[in-house]
């Protein structure tokens, strides 16, 4: 891709080339959401880590790799966020910033709307790519990690388990799965690269490992560890 060329160039020549600026749109997990827990008021808080979010990581090994390009990175992350809401905020919160290169992760709060609505989700994403596109960045489509297939022993509040099982219904009855591939449809037909995280978590599933328990809430928010998965795997999608 050619985000890599521009952060190559800025390297060689620090005056003569522009710092390039990688963006990242998408929910809780874009913003660095880990833990949730519940509040005095009965609302359901999370915790937040920015120097644990997968950005971070991404950044962190862009300075091993090109230790004299500097990069500006955007995170355009809100929990809660779902593709239709991060299209209406997509001019303000990102193309504003001129990006070289946007990620965009959405799906993992969209499939709660059930297969029924699934049109809201890739309408949304479509528009995102089309004028990120037409505002001059390049794109690259993550998708998601996988939510939890059972409801952790860890979580003991009511609440919590309660949205537990109706995420493992979800995630077990394939809802997610057609999200995710209706995502990728969607980057396809807009010629955007795909960074294929879930194949990767789908492939630790196939291979006997319990996911849940790489997730921090144990629903759907991925371990500190486990983000280091998105940054590698953007490192070597924007290398292709």
């Amino acid at each position: 891709m050619k985000i890599i060329e521009k952060i190559v160039n800025k390297g060689k020549d620090r005056w003569k080339y522009p710092t390039p600026t990688i963006a990242f749109l998408g929910d809780s997990v874009t913003q660095g959401c880990f833990e949730i827990y519940n509040k005095n008021d009965g609302n359901i808080e999370t915790v937040f880590d920015k120097t644990s979010a997968y950005h971070k990581y991404l950044n962190d090994i862009l300075t091993v790799l090109f230790p004299g390009s500097p990069v500006n990175i955007i995170n355009a992350g809100i929990s809660g966020d779902r593709a239709p809401l991060g299209y209406e905020r997509l001019k303000r919160d990102v193309i504003s910033h001129n990006p070289d290169l946007t990620v965009v992760c959405y799906g993992l709060n969209d499939n709660s709307w059930g297969l029924e609505n699934i049109n809201l989700y890739t309408e949304a994403l479509g528009k995102i790519f089309t004028e990120l596109i037409e505002a001059g960045s390049e794109v690259i489509f993550l998708t998601p990690s996988m939510q939890n297939t059972n409801v952790s022993c860890h979580l003991g509040e009511e609440n919590m388990r309660h949205l537990a099982e109706l995420v493992a219904v979800r995630q077990n009855e394939g809802v997610m799965d057609a999200y995710v591939e209706a995502g990728r449809e969607v980057a396809r037909k807009h010629d955007v690269k795909i960074c294929d995280v879930y194949a990767k978590w789908k492939k630790l599933e196939a291979n006997g490992v319990d996911t849940t328990n790489l997730l921090a809430n144990f629903i759907n928010h991925p371990t500190r560890e486990m983000n280091w998965i998105f940054a590698y795997s953007l490192i070597e999608t924007m290398m292709e």
